[in-house]
């Protein structure tokens, strides 16, 4: 179910808990007057999954949390990011490995880092192999739009480069194209339970022959206040490179991550696409990239049939070779798109030919060559709408790319203060129809640590945007690519009014 789904059900519900019924008004057909749009209020509570970090003892992790200044928020709240462990009810068990059953309880694990006052990243490290995964709620002030990303830094070995994610929300279905079982990949997926319930998951992997036939995969149980990873290779018999990861929860939530490591080429963590639709957008591949690789596939009993475009910073193109692709139904298809940006920023844009067809999409996009390779993924995404924000942001190594693929529009961009301090900065910028930009980041002035950008769409059309961290470890050109969907800060609340005429029925 989408996110904006749960907020409207949890929305009327708290409404209806309030004034006893909810109702609506409509307009009758005398010409009364039309009710008043609903209110975009500031969300009261957000929750957040981090996946743990790696399994390598030289890995170094950061994790950095930044709320942006919300107008209309109400009291002090407070939030705070810790181990997703469980004891049992006697206070025994083992918390670092998430063991635990009925009856269990959250044990009092210090918080890996506190939040500070919206408008200012804080800012948390861990290193080693055994940092679990994280749990965070914000309540109050602290919570629209709050945003944690979780950032691996490892310099040799199967998983070496660096590896990001931006924690996200529990959820009951999630689709990954992109994932593997060759040789040289070691995938697993993180399926984090952060409820008082043992969650039970479906995973199915579709190939380029469709579904993989496997029982392993079915009725995993995730315990409560607890993170599994699974290795996808033991759900699939014979290695293939391309596949599609289908995770559904069957009754509880969870929150989900892949994490892709090769061999050769370094690994990422690679999130979850967009939900299945019939236009998808990729945004944000660096201009440097030596290797695009698009994977879709489509759950519809339908094939599909896409135009594919590049959004350059001149705007929409074709490229040559690689105009459409035809992806069958219940198929995962792959195209390997070569060095596709020539030295230039870029987005693939996605549309359907003459049937429209949901698919979902993701890029593995690759920098450097021979053996100093670095790969990261690029999922489909939603567009930035109101505000989305991208944290853990250094001075040197990071690059904000917007597209709007079909009408021109302007942004605001903010650069927040520093965790260590500084003076924040915001600019306006236009995006011209088609094209891909890399902003010129605003940087804070007497910027001390690292601080957060926040991207505001004020007019125009939808806007697309990603933030790339980049990295250089022993001449590998280390990166990660995080999108940038709407931050979910704002929840609009209809007008309801009292009806006590029920009670007398």
């Amino acid at each position: 179910m989408k996110r904006t789904t749960l907020s409207l059900i949890a929305g009327t519900a708290a409404l209806a808990a309030i004034t006893g019924f909810a109702t609506l008004e409509t307009p009758d057909a005398s010409g009364a007057a039309v009710p008043e749009a609903a209110a975009q209020l500031p969300v009261e509570r957000t929750s957040l999954l981090c996946p743990a970090p790696s399994l390598s003892d030289i890995a170094e992790t950061s994790y950095t949390s930044f709320t942006p200044v919300t107008k209309g928020t109400k009291g002090d709240g407070k939030a705070e990011l810790k181990p997703v462990t469980e004891v049992s009810a006697d206070g025994t068990g083992d918390p670092g490995k998430g063991k635990g059953g009925k009856g269990g309880k959250k044990n009092g694990a210090e918080p890996v880092l506190t939040p500070k006052e919206p408008g200012t990243p804080a800012t948390g490290d861990t290193s080693g192999s055994d940092t679990p995964a994280l749990a965070g709620t914000a309540e109050g002030k602290p919570a629209p739009g709050w945003t944690v990303q979780e950032t691996t830094s490892i310099a040799a070995g199967t998983a070496r480069g660096l590896q990001g994610v931006t924690c996200t929300a529990a959820d009951t279905e999630f689709w990954f194209p992109g994932v593997s079982t060759a040789a040289d990949r070691t995938d697993y997926v993180h399926l984090t339970n952060p409820d008082d319930g043992a969650a039970v998951v479906d995973l199915d992997l579709f190939g380029k022959d469709g579904a993989i036939k496997s029982t392993v995969g079915e009725g995993i149980t995730v315990p409560p206040h607890s993170s599994k990873p699974v290795l996808l290779s033991t759900l699939a018999g014979d290695p293939q490179s391309d596949l599609t990861l289908h995770v559904n929860v069957r009754s509880g939530r969870v929150g989900a991550a892949v994490q892709a490591l090769d061999a050769k080429t370094g690994g990422d963590w690679l999130a979850a696409s967009g939900d299945p639709a019939d236009t998808l957008v990729l945004p944000g591949i660096p201009k440097d990239a030596t290797d695009v690789r698009l994977i879709a596939f489509t759950p519809s009993d339908s094939d599909a049939d896409l135009k594919i475009r590049l959004a350059s910073s001149d705007g929409l193109i074709t490229p040559a070779g690689n105009e459409t692709l035809r992806v069958k139904a219940g198929m995962t298809t792959a195209a390997d798109l070569g060095e596709l940006t020539r030295g230039e920023p870029g987005s693939l844009v996605l549309t359907p030919g003459d049937q429209s067809v949901p698919v979902i999409a993701a890029l593995r996009v690759t920098r450097g060559k021979g053996d100093k390779q670095e790969t990261a993924f690029i999922p489909a995404t939603e567009p930035v709408g109101a505000r989305a924000t991208a944290v853990g942001n250094s001075a040197k190594g990071t690059t904000l790319s917007v597209t709007a693929p079909t009408a021109a529009a302007q942004i605001k961009v903010t650069a927040s203060a520093g965790s260590e301090g500084g003076t924040p900065v915001t600019k306006s910028f236009t995006v011209k129809k088609g094209s891909t930009q890399d902003i010129e980041i605003p940087a804070p002035s007497g910027l001390k640590g690292t601080y957060a950008l926040t991207v505001e769409t004020v007019s125009g059309g939808p806007v697309y945007a990603s933030r790339t961290l980049t990295v250089t470890q022993e001449g590998v050109p280390g990166f990660t690519v995080q999108t940038l969907p709407d931050d979910r800060g704002m929840v609009a609340v209809p007008q309801a009014d009292q009806d006590l005429s029920v009670l007398q029925r």
